[in-house]
């Protein structure tokens, strides 16, 4: 493997948010969706070329930047983009509030799938809009989770105004399927909803399944979505706040910057530097990522399956480097709290919007040995939970 995924980075002692959450406590971090892995070399090196420069004033893009997210789009998805459709934002959730100011009033519902990303959820509520969550289901039939339609006929009004989707979905870890994608069109179509599709774990599929835009199923949908996108998670750089929407529409679009003006931060030069090197020369990376991640995935699935009586992986995990795991039969009132106090943190189920108790998250995306210590320690935690036994 001509790229090391195995070294473990001193991350401890830095800026790093997700090593910052313990100070002084040794509870190995396996929460924020941000992988224990160093960049693409690639990007590394277009970094110190740009550092090299040694001027860093207001920035836009270059062609030659712009060029290669719209490549990157037409390679790996057929999907032709004019590059006036792109509205360069610091960060995936910027666009999620962005977008609910925009299409939505105060009052106004938005309505998104749960369990899902929090800033779903908080985006709206941040303006005075209304969070509508509506429950995924999970079906015994495939052992999947899917869009419950039914309950989003019972839940939507005629103040119901965005749909929030979240394809893959994070954390349940789904590839939404092209049935679906256009039984989801169809619903926005004939509600006058607008299709906020957060589509930042594409390029993280570990099976063989296509990644669908939304915005591809057709001109009408099209001109109602607001598809984002960023390097951000699969290439390790959410420190570097570059994140794109794509909006076909012009008058969909204009609505949209008119809400970022005087409030949405600028995209940095390195931020640019890294994006363009990302889709432009980060493939043979990328690949090499994805095939470390399906082991990891694999290991995960085993160690859970044969060292964790009492939790279980409900459906397959498709895409991203999340794991959802049900911890249900322990009957942990805090299971966060508890598997802390036995070394590891994860992601409370709770703040993505089901009740307490029922899952937590597991980052899988960090070297073999990290996992493993964290699965370890997980399971001293389990068998605590169940007595000893």
């Amino acid at each position: 493997m001509p790229y090391d995924f195995d070294t473990i980075p001193e991350r401890l002692g830095t800026d790093s948010q997700k090593w910052q959450k313990y100070p002084g406590k040794d509870i190995l971090p396996m929460w924020v969706a941000d992988m224990d892995f160093r960049s693409a070399p690639q990007i590394l090196e277009a970094l110190h070329r740009r550092v090299d420069h040694g001027i860093f004033g207001y920035a836009r893009p270059v062609p030659s930047t712009v060029d290669a997210v719209v490549s990157a789009l037409e390679a790996r998805y057929s999907w032709k983009i004019d590059p006036s459709w792109l509205v360069w934002l610091p960060g995936l959730v910027v666009g999620l509030n962005v977008t609910a100011q925009a299409f939505a009033q105060p009052g106004d519902g938005v309505m998104c799938c749960t369990p899902v990303y929090p800033p779903f959820m908080t985006a709206p509520k941040n303006s005075g809009r209304e969070a509508v969550a509506v429950p995924l289901a999970l079906r015994s039939a495939d052992q999947r989770w899917e869009i419950d339609f039914e309950r989003l006929e019972a839940s939507v009004t005629p103040r119901t105004k965005l749909f929030f989707l979240c394809n893959p979905h994070n954390p349940v870890a789904r590839v939404f399927r092209r049935d679906e994608l256009v039984r989801l069109s169809e619903f926005c179509l004939r509600h006058n909803l607008v299709l906020c599709s957060d589509e930042i774990h594409c390029e993280l599929i570990l099976d063989t399944l296509p990644h669908i835009p939304t915005a591809t199923l057709g001109a009408e949908i099209a001109a109602r979505t607001v598809t984002l996108m960023a390097p951000s998670k699969t290439y390790n750089v959410p420190g570097l706040g570059t994140s794109f929407a794509v909006i076909a529409d012009s008058q969909l679009r204009a609505t949209f910057v008119r809400a970022t003006a005087g409030i949405v931060a600028e995209v940095t030069t390195l931020g640019f530097a890294a994006c363009e090197a990302a889709y432009r020369d980060g493939e043979p990376w990328r690949a090499e990522l994805l095939n470390y991640l399906r082991d990891n995935r694999q290991y995960l699935l085993d160690f859970v399956a044969r060292e964790m009586p009492g939790v279980t992986v409900e459906a397959p995990i498709e895409a991203t480097y999340l794991a959802w795991l049900n911890v249900s039969a322990l009957g942990l009132p805090d299971p966060v709290a508890h598997f802390e106090k036995h070394g590891v943190g994860l992601s409370e189920g709770a703040f993505f919007g089901e009740r307490r108790g029922l899952h937590v998250r597991m980052n899988f995306g960090c070297p073999r040995s990290t996992l493993a210590t964290g699965l370890e320690r997980m399971k001293a935690g389990v068998l605590a939970a169940r007595g000893g036994a």
